[in-house]
């Protein structure tokens, strides 16, 4: 017998509870508040997770997400397109937008390299970041990637790939983030001064 009153009830707890870090007491509860809400209300709620799906994309260029084939960041031209920071996901774009203390572009790869988990270069945005170094307009890349044995090893893969490319790394000063984001954190969970300052006092990355 079900512990829920209701089969549909049952159903939206069980879709609630599979988002990322809701268990299903907090699903039971936001079902029940929604259960609360007016239809106009909840089919809002719902609509916009819909759009969400349909309408949003990833940017052409830098693979984060946008309302247009080409992000905000990328088509701005108030942006130095001569910096590229490379982040491992979307939510590392949103932290370090909120520092305030950069004004370059950036790279999503998408993911780190990680053979456990079977994530390989090839699953990343790697070579379209190779493609964008090729045009020659970029003067410096900025590795802002996971201070971990995972981010470490994608730093190393992307340097090497792009010391292997001597055309176009000529002149191409290759940094990585300061170290005070703590090793084994994630950008998106560290605090806005500290990350703040890991981008202004980056530092050369070396083999």
């Amino acid at each position: 017998m079900s512990e829920y009153p209701s089969i549909v009830l049952e159903q939206a707890v069980n879709q609630m509870a599979s988002l990322p870090g809701v268990g299903r007491r907090t699903a039971l509860r936001l079902v029940l508040h929604l259960l609360r809400q007016s239809d106009a209300e909840v089919e809002a709620f719902a609509g916009a997770f819909l759009r969400l799906k349909q309408e949003v994309v990833y940017c052409s260029v830098c693979h984060n997400i946008s309302d247009t084939p080409v992000c905000p960041i990328c088509s701005s031209t108030h942006r130095d397109h001569s910096t590229i920071c490379v982040v491992e996901n979307v939510q590392d774009v949103m932290s370090i937008e909120n520092t305030g203390q950069y004004n370059g572009v950036y790279h999503v790869l998408g993911g780190v390299i990680s053979p456990m988990e079977g994530i390989g270069p090839k699953d990343l945005e790697i070579d379209s970041l190779i493609a964008r170094v090729a045009t020659g307009e970029v003067q410096e890349i900025i590795l802002a990637l996971p201070t971990t044995m995972e981010g470490d090893t994608t730093n190393f893969y992307i340097y090497r790939r792009i010391q292997n490319n001597q055309g176009q790394s000529q002149g191409l000063k290759i940094t990585q983030i300061a170290r005070g984001v703590a090793v084994g954190n994630q950008l998106e969970y560290t605090d806005e001064i500290t990350l703040g300052r890991s981008i202004v006092n980056r530092t050369e990355f070396k083999n």
